[in-house]
Formats: structure tokens, C-alpha cells, sequence
């Protein structure tokens, strides 16, 4: 059995830290989170991660105007050049140093990137330079006192502005101007966030940190400017400063015999950039300055500005504050439009779409990304990820759907198809420990540190049932059996489980026995069967028939600690991981101990930068704490403290695959050395003690044993860690919760040639000419030979309507059974919908007495699943139809009706004109006879 897992998308978490970019349509965001890059399309409703990882946490991100070159840059200074066509890396490049921002010219010829106190000026690739050579320097520009922190290009790609936290503003030319070497602009008191050039002008507003605004304008349009050298500097004579006061005024002559004697005389010298009087100067005026952080330190006095955007079209200003709170201005008269509060965390980073009306905007403290629509004031997007790690998972039974649980108290559903999280519960007060859906999959219950077991209704969103126990447990884990009447729990504190009945919310049974707690419960898939398997830390496997036999227990000696426990599929075998880092596997019904396979060494090993043993001893403390089965119960998926998880095949007891889940060397326990770096004379720098600011003062020291790390230290550096894994049912993926996020990796059916009894006639040419002959069904064995997934499309779509039965009927069983996978994958993604679905109902008509022994269940869930989510889209569009002609026939009745009022006022009016046309002709036929 070949596996071909690769990583397919980041859920979980949304955003950490970096710059927001709106692609050039404005229909998607693209955000950097940690190490890796998600791109949100709006318009779809639908996130993918891109399949690049870098080795630190990524920072400062831009995307070329035509948007098919994004530059990323990570916190230690890496760049890579990635195409966003083909989703690879093009080009690195070290800057050895941290970079605070890149920005790609508006003609995409160039990019800027800060560093330090120095901009560099580099040529982008592609066609707008027909440059192939990434990262070409072409001008460096040094002036700048302090570290710079923003730049900002001109409309016309000339002139680059550049803030920097010496409180001032620097306006660059890229080219040789007469009037233009470079310019100063100051007036503010505090570090410059950002720098704005408006529209086809080189007018610019500039932002500080402490809230201060201030718009320039300059001297000049853009065609002002005459390309050439510049003019130098030509120094006047010497001429002096006289005092006001006549007695002390000295004469000229007395002034130069001074000069001649060397004596000190007060006088100022005088340059003159332009010798030619005919070039006009480039200059600016401070048209006004506005304080607009005064509100916000009324009512938190620390609070600052942490970050700004601004649309030139619509020349609306966004600036966010560190305490939450976010403001649009409309400049130049800096109108106030709207303010709004998103969390009390700081705002980290805001985009403006290039139409203008959508507003993203990331919050790093919380992992909070939104995007607002602030015509309308509503929400487009709303994600937010655990605030802390994320330390359990369940999959629907279908797989449609991912229940998370994390050390915040919360419980999240996710939908696979999307990657977007549409429902949190907060009703826990600790932390999760445990989820599990029901076989129904209408509700799942979850485990928590705060004593309670809470059911919540997937269809309603709502909390329907809340179980206890009669004293305080913290209960570490809890179990459903596969009819969803039955719900059990184990306790942390109290070496007890607790059985409760879901349907009347009742306890039925407290089951004892275990002298240690009880860390995974695991009830039997078998749908007539009450089995319970529980461990412990008291080194013992319980199987339990919790309603026949009660507290009767069968009890397996287990070599250490058992750590989690699952059930085979069938039901006819239980896995066992316990602290030696050996997974066990028993036999249900004997009780016999069917293989052992020793782990350890395949979890690996990580030293953290402040442990005292080497990575060779701390292997010896570790051990897999996460285990699962895959869909078919043929291999086991195995996780634990380290990067690292792997695929066990059952029957051989070997390794079959590892993945290592990440190369972010941001997270601690990565490497398995400690950086020489860090080394010194006089030992580890990073085990040096950090006291308070007065002598003697406290110690900031981590404990020994704490993972999770002192969330008041300023280098906060979270361990890597896998904390659960979990197969999907139908078999075609699994999700892994790590210290990162949720990872998912999906199987890979395209990248390798997996042939299925394949012969020498078996080629695409044959399938071909079998589908010229309208030899349907030897056409189709061919193609599931080859096993290659567009030629098995190609044949099973060319099979007409009427001979879809016939070609079922003459497939051999192993055929069919692939034929349906196939179709499984197709129908969700597929607009042949009613085709698809004869070969569904032919399958199970054919077929219709053996069908459930004769299709697997991962395939039959997997149809389920693909089924469920074309129902849901065209029911989306009926409802969208529907309501838009409805919408129609009203705009039809109205127009009608205005149609007719008009009609009658037409004909009220020449009926009025035709009455007072009678009466004027019967007036002048009245004074006519008068007068004769």
C-alpha cells in the first residue's frame, strides 16, 4: 500500500503576524500565517495554502501589480520570490537582517525593501523589465538616522517616500532629476507608520505612531520634474551676520581684518542648490496637521497607532490603534466617516482593496482576521483561530465537517470544503480536552477541565445538553457509542468513568476500577455492541460492556502508562499507546497482545534551547501521545512531542511513512543541537538568568517541565508539538492539531502512478480505440489498469445514458468498487450531475442485495459526502433563483403599475386639454354673436 499524503491546507489558524495584501481584483486576501501563506478568496468563499514553507515566520509581504509575483520576506531577513502561477518558490535571497517592508513599484518594474537604515532599490523579474535575474540591486539609499519603517511609491513610479522611526519622511528619486537630489520632510514627534502619495500628484499625507497627521503639498505636478543631473551646490561669499545694535555694528573693513587675523566672527553660509534660475524647485508645504490619537488616549492613555492604510481614488485613510479600535478619515479636510471596535487587541496590519470598498485587517495578539465593507458596514469575512494551541479534533462522519477544541475554552467547526470556520461555542469555562460526533451527525459532545460534558446541535448551533457528575471531576476524556445514546467520560482528578444517557441527560453508571487517571476512553463501532476500552496511567487496558455487565471489567497489563486508545474499524482489535513509546495491539475478544511496534525512535527527537540534556536523552522521554486508524483499519497514524508523525502498517509492524509537519526553526524543539551562536565561555546565553532592572531583583526563569511557556516573557518561543490525529472516514485525507494549526493532507491519487492489474495491452492508446468500438466496458477496465484519473474520466463520461446499466452489470466486483470511488471524487466537482447519478442508482440497483458488503465504507461515506455537497450548492442557487425572480416580478408589477398611472394622467390630461379647447371655442362663439 502506497501513500501518497501531501499537505493541503492550513485551518485552525488564519493569521499570526505580517502585512495583509489584496490581490489585484479584490476578490481575495493573502495573509501570512507563521510560516506559511493562506489566500482567502471572498468571492468563492474558500481558503488554500500555498505549498511553500519558510524557515521563520513570515513578515512582510507585497504582490506585483499584475499579481502573479508575490515577494515574502521572514523575520530573519529571507526573501523568496514565489510565483504565484505556479505556486513555487522562483528565487531566494538573504538580506541578514529583519526586514520591515517591501513594496513593488506601480509599473511592477522595480521593489523596495527597508532594512535598517537603508532602502534598496531592486529590478522585479517578468515582462515588465525582461529581467530573468531575480534580485538585481540597482540603487541603495542611505540617509536615514534610524531604522526605516515604511515606504511608499508615486503614481508614476519616480519618486519613493520613506519613513523611518527618526520621526522624519525622505522623498528619493529613482532617476537623475535637475530639481530633486532628495528631500526632508519632519514635523512629527514620534516614529512614522506610513507615507501616502495621492493619485497622479506628488501631494503626501504622512501618519507617526503617536497619532499625528500631516499633509503635504508639493511645488511641483508630475511633469514638473526635468530629467538630467543635478545642479551643484555652489557656495556665496562668506557674508556676515551684523547685531541689531548700532554701537556694536562693525564695518566692513574691521570685519575683514578679523577674518585676516583669525579671530571669531558670528556670520551664516549660504547654498544655493539651483544655479540655473530657469529649473523650477521641488519643495513642500505643510497644509495642516491633525492630532488623531488625543480620542483614543482619553480613554486608554498608553494606547498608540500601530498601523495605517489609505486608498488614493477614494483618498480614504484607515488607522488602526493598539488597542482595538479602527478609524476611516476621508482627507484632505480629515472628515471622520465611521470608527468601530474589532477585539482589544492591537491592529496589527490593514489593506484596502483596489476598488475600495473592502478593508482587511489582522489583530496578531488573538489570530483574528476580518474584512469589513464599510459603505455597508458588514462583515464580508470574520475568522478567528484558538487564541492558544488547539488541543483535540474530531471528523464528521461524512468528513464534511472538523470539530476543534483548544486550551481557550472554545469549540470550533470547520468545513473541509472551504477551510472557514461557521460556528464557535464558548459555553466551556477551561480547557478542551476531548471531542467526539455523533454516528448521526447531528450533534457531538466535547470534554472539558471545568467539570462538564456538553452537547451541541450542529443543525440549531446551540448548547442542547450539559452533563455532570455528583462531585467536581476534571474530566480528561470522554467516548460515544455508535448509536449516540450512550456518552462516557473519564475523570483527571478522580479515577472514575461516568456513563450518562444523552437522551434523558440521566448518569446511569459510574464505572471503578482504575487506580490512576484516566486519560482515553474509546467505545466499540459496532452497532449492537456496548463496548468500552479505557487506560490509564496505572499501566492497565479495561474493557468494559458498561450496560450488560456493569462495573465487570476484563483488566490487560499494560508495560507503562497507557496514553490513548482506539478502536479498529470492525471493532475486532484496540490500539494502545502507552509512555515507553510502544503502540500494542490486542484482540477484543482473547484478549491476546497481536503485535507491538516500537516508536520511539521514529518520533524523533528536539532539543529546546534552554534543556540541559541532549537530544539523545530527551528521546528517552518521549513517546506518542495521539493515535489513529485509517479509514480501512489496515495502518495506524501515530503523534506525539515531537515534529514528526507516522504511518504504521499493522500487519508488518513497520514504518511506512513520515512526515515532518513543519521547518519553522520559530517554534522551539526544532533542531536537535543548540546553535553554537549561543554558546559562549561561559556556557548557554540562553540559560543565563534575566533579572528585574534593580539588582537582586526576580528571575525570569522557565520552570522545569513547562511547555506551554510564560506568556508575560518578551521572546515568547511556543514548543513544537503534535497534539491529536485524526484519520478522515472516507479515507481520502487526515488532519493533524500542532502547535502551528490544523493541518490537513489530503492523498495525492495524480502525483503517483499506482497501476491496479495492469497488462501490455492495458495503454491510453487501447482505451481510445475501445471507446471508437463502443466497447464500453472492456474500455473502462483498461483505463482502471492504468489507474490514471483523467482516462478513467474520459471512458466513464464517453459511456452513453441508455447502455450505463449493461456496462455495471459486465464489470467484474474490484472494478466496480473503484469505478464508484472514482465517481465519488468526480460528482462533487462535476456539472454532469444527473449523469453521474444513473451510474449511482445503476451501481445500487445491480447490486442492490450485496451492495453493503461489497462497497467499502470509506467509499460509500466519501459519496455521501460528495452527494451532501452538491445538494447544498444547487440548493444555494435555487434559493438565489429564487428569490431574484421574485425580486423581477415585483420590479415587472411595479413598472406595470407605473406604466398605467402614467397612462391615466396622459389621458386625464387630454381630456382636460380637449374640455378647455370645447369652452374656449364656445366663448369666442358667444362674444362673436354679441357683437353682431
Amino acid at each position: 500500500m502506497k501513500f501518497a499524503f501531501k499537505f493541503s491546507n492550513l485551518l485552525g489558524t488564519v493569521y499570526r503576524k505580517g502585512d495583509l495584501i489584496f490581490t489585484p481584483d479584490g476578490n481575495s486576501v493573502i495573509s501570512p500565517v507563521g510560516n506559511r501563506i493562506t489566500i482567502y478568496d471572498l468571492k468563492n468563499n474558500k481558503s488554500n495554502t500555498l505549498p511553500i514553507e519558510s524557515d521563520y515566520n513570515l513578515t512582510a509581504l507585497d504582490l506585483s501589480p499584475n499579481g502573479c509575483t508575490l515577494i515574502a520576506v521572514n523575520e530573519e531577513g529571507e526573501a523568496y520570490l514565489i510565483s504565484m502561477i505556479s505556486c513555487t518558490v522562483i528565487h531566494r535571497y538573504k538580506f541578514f537582517k529583519t526586514v520591515r517592508a517591501v513594496k513593488f513599484s506601480p509599473d511592477g518594474k522595480h521593489f523596495a525593501v527597508c532594512k535598517e537604515s537603508n532602502v534598496f532599490i531592486m529590478k522585479s523579474p517578468g515582462p515588465y523589465t525582461g529581467e530573468y535575474n531575480a534580485f538585481v540591486m540597482e540603487r541603495v539609499f542611505k540617509g536615514a538616522i534610524d531604522d526605516t519603517t515604511c515606504i511608499e511609491w508615486s503614481s508614476c513610479s519616480r519618486l519613493l517616500a520613506v519613513g523611518s522611526k527618526d520621526m522624519c519622511v525622505r522623498i528619493y528619486a529613482l532617476e537623475q532629476f535637475k530639481n530633486l537630489r532628495s528631500y526632508l520632510l519632519g514635523g512629527h514627534s514620534h516614529s512614522i507608520v506610513g507615507c501616502f502619495f495621492e493619485k497622479n500628484s506628488y501631494d503626501i499625507t504622512t501618519v507617526s505612531q503617536n497619532g499625528q497627521v500631516c499633509i503635504w503639498e508639493c511645488t511641483l505636478e508630475e511633469d514638473g520634474m526635468i530629467v538630467g543631473p543635478p545642479q551643484k551646490r555652489k557656495k556665496t561669499e562668506p557674508k556676515p551676520e551684523l547685531s541689531d545694535d548700532a554701537e556694536d555694528d562693525l564695518k566692513l573693513e574691521e570685519i575683514i581684518e578679523k577674518i585676516e587675523n583669525n579671530k571669531q566672527v558670528d556670520f551664516h553660509i549660504f547654498y544655493i542648490d539651483n544655479v540655473d534660475d530657469d529649473v523650477p524647485k521641488f519643495g513642500y508645504k505643510k497644509i495642516s496637521k491633525h492630532y488623531l490619537g488625543d480620542e483614543v488616549r482619553k480613554q486608554n492613555s498608553s494606547a498608540y497607532l500601530t498601523t495605517a492604510a489609505y486608498h488614493k481614488d477614494t483618498k480614504i485613510l484607515v488607522i488602526g490603534f493598539s488597542t482595538g479600535v479602527f478609524f476611516l478619515y476621508e482627507l484632505p479636510d480629515v472628515n471622520l466617516i465611521h470608527s468601530l471596535s474589532i477585539s482589544e487587541h492591537q491592529v496589527s496590519s490593514i489593506a484596502i482593496s483596489k476598488p475600495g470598498d473592502w478593508i482587511a485587517l489582522g489583530c496578531s495578539g488573538i489570530g483574528q482576521l476580518l474584512v469589513w465593507e464599510w459603505q455597508s458596514e458588514q462583515y464580508v469575512l470574520k475568522q478567528q483561530g484558538h487564541s492558544s494551541d488547539m488541543t483535540c479534533l474530531c471528523y464528521s462522519p461524512d468528513g464534511q465537517y472538523i470539530a476543534t477544541g483548544g486550551q481557550d475554552g472554545k469549540v470550533k467547526l470547520w468545513n473541509t470544503a472551504t477551510g472557514f470556520c461557521f460556528v464557535t461555542f464558548s459555553e466551556h469555562t477551561s480547557s478542551i480536552t476531548d471531542i467526539q460526533f455523533s454516528a448521526n451527525k447531528k450533534f457531538f459532545i466535547s470534554s472539558s477541565l471545568d467539570g462538564t460534558i456538553r452537547c451541541f446541535d450542529i443543525n440549531r448551533y446551540r448548547n442542547f445538553r450539559t452533563l455532570t457528575s455528583p462531585t467536581p471531576v476534571q474530566f480528561s476524556c470522554c467516548a460515544l457509542d455508535s448509536s449516540g445514546e450512550l456518552c462516557a467520560a473519564g475523570g483527571q482528578d478522580v479515577f472514575e468513568i461516568y456513563v450518562w444517557s444523552i437522551k434523558l441527560g440521566k448518569l446511569l453508571e459510574i464505572l471503578g476500577g482504575h487506580e490512576g487517571p484516566v486519560v482515553s476512553l474509546a467505545f466499540s463501532p459496532v452497532l449492537t455492541s456496548s463496548a468500552l476500552a479505557s487506560v490509564s496511567w496505572d499501566k492497565t487496558l479495561r474493557l468494559w460492556n458498561c450496560i450488560e455487565e456493569g462495573s465487570d471489567h476484563e483488566t490487560i497489563q499494560l508495560n507503562a502508562d497507557g496514553l490513548q486508545v482506539v478502536y479498529r474499524p470492525d471493532g475486532q482489535e484496540v490500539a494502545v499507546c502507552t509512555l515507553s513509546g510502544q503502540i500494542c495491539v490486542f484482540n477484543v475478544r482473547t484478549s491476546d497482545q497481536m503485535c507491538t511496534i516500537d516508536g520511539r525512535n521514529d518520533l524523533g527527537s528536539g532539543r529546546s534551547d534552554t534543556d540541559l540534556i541532549t537530544s539523545k536523552k530527551n528521546l528517552r522521554a518521549k513517546a506518542f501521545t495521539s493515535l489513529c486508524y485509517s479509514a480501512d483499519g489496515q495502518c495506524l497514524l501515530a503523534g506525539g512531542q515531537s515534529k514528526n508523525i507516522c504511518i504504521y502498517s499493522i500487519k508488518e509492524s513497520i514504518l511506512l511513512k513520515k512526515f515532518e509537519i513543519t521547518l519553522n526553526k520559530s517554534l522551539d524543539s526544532m533542531s536537535d543541537f543548540i546553535n553554537r551562536r549561543h554558546l559562549t565561555e561561559f556556557g548557554n546565553l540562553l540559560l543565563v538568568e534575566k533579572r528585574t532592572e534593580l539588582e537582586g531583583g526576580d528571575v525570569a526563569l522557565r520552570l522545569p517541565g513547562v511547555r506551554k511557556g510564560d506568556m508575560a516573557d518578551r521572546n515568547l518561543k511556543p514548543e513544537i508539538r503534535v497534539f491529536c490525529v485524526r484519520f478522515s472516514p472516507t479515507g481520502q485525507s487526515f488532519s493533524v492539531a500542532t502547535t502551528e494549526g490544523l493541518m490537513q493532507y489530503s492523498l495525492n491519487s495524480g502525483g503517483v502512478f499506482q497501476p491496479f492489474e495492469l497488462e501490455l495491452s492495458a495503454t491510453p492508446q487501447s482505451v481510445r480505440e475501445a471507446l471508437a468500438k463502443q466497447e464500453w466496458s472492456s474500455a473502462l477496465i483498461s483505463a482502471l489498469r492504468l489507474n490514471e484519473p483523467k482516462i478513467v474520466q474520459e471512458a466513464i463520461e464517453r459511456v452513453p445514458l441508455k447502455d450505463i446499466s449493461l456496462t455495471i452489470a459486465n464489470l467484474p466486483d474490484d472494478y466496480l468498487r473503484r469505478v464508484l470511488k472514482t465517481i465519488s471524487d468526480l460528482v462533487e466537482g462535476s456539472c454532469h450531475i444527473e449523469f453521474y447519478l444513473h451510474w449511482i442508482s445503476s451501481a445500487f440497483t445491480t447490486h442492490g442485495s450485496r451492495a453493503q458488503g461489497m462497497f467499502p465504507m470509506p467509499t460509500l461515506l466519501a459519496l455521501e459526502k460528495g452527494l451532501s455537497r452538491k445538494y447544498q450548492q444547487l440548493s444555494d442557487i435555487c434559493d438565489f433563483n429564487k428569490y431574484t425572480i421574485r425580486y423581477i416580478k415585483d420590479l415587472g408589477r411595479k413598472h406595470d403599475e407605473q406604466a398605467n398611472a402614467m397612462e391615466v394622467d396622459d389621458e386625464l390630461k387630454s381630456e382636460a386639454d380637449s374640455s378647455g379647447r370645447g369652452t374656449g371655442e364656445s366663448e369666442i362663439d358667444s362674444d362673436a354673436d354679441s357683437m353682431a
